[in-house]
């Protein structure tokens, strides 16, 4: 069973930086698709990154040029640096994975991924 676990959230302000992981358990597909989602109170669940195992990438516009998203492949973990950060950037942030590659239209789409992590805070104070 796969399980994916997010660590790394906190407070911090605007302008600083952080960096989440999500460590993944129980995975044996050789190829797939990873992305981070953030969700802030009372809003939709919003794609903000995602990657495939080879290393392809793609960022929602509000977030380019200052996030980016990684994968090592021998950690089983995946990674979001977020420098920049604004106060629109506080949310509760999850992963996301499914075992195959990525079709690129779907990503941003929390229905596209099959399995979930539990989420870590990112709270952004101006």
């Amino acid at each position: 069973q796969v399980q994916l676990v997010e660590s790394g959230g906190g407070s911090v302000q605007a302008g600083g930086s952080l960096r989440l992981s999500c460590a993944a358990s129980g995975y044996t597909y050789s190829t797939y698709c990873m992305g981070w989602f953030r969700q802030a109170p009372g809003k939709e669940r919003e794609g903000v990154a995602a990657i495939q195992s080879d290393g392809e990438s793609r960022y929602a516009d509000s977030v380019k040029g200052r996030f980016t998203i990684s994968l090592d492949n021998a950690k089983k973990t995946l990674y979001l640096q977020m420098n920049s950060l604004k106060p629109e950037d506080s949310a509760m942030y999850y992963c996301a994975a499914r075992g195959t590659s990525c079709a690129w239209a779907a990503v941003s789409r929390a229905w596209y991924y099959g399995f979930w992590g539990q989420g870590t805070q990112v709270t952004v104070s101006s």
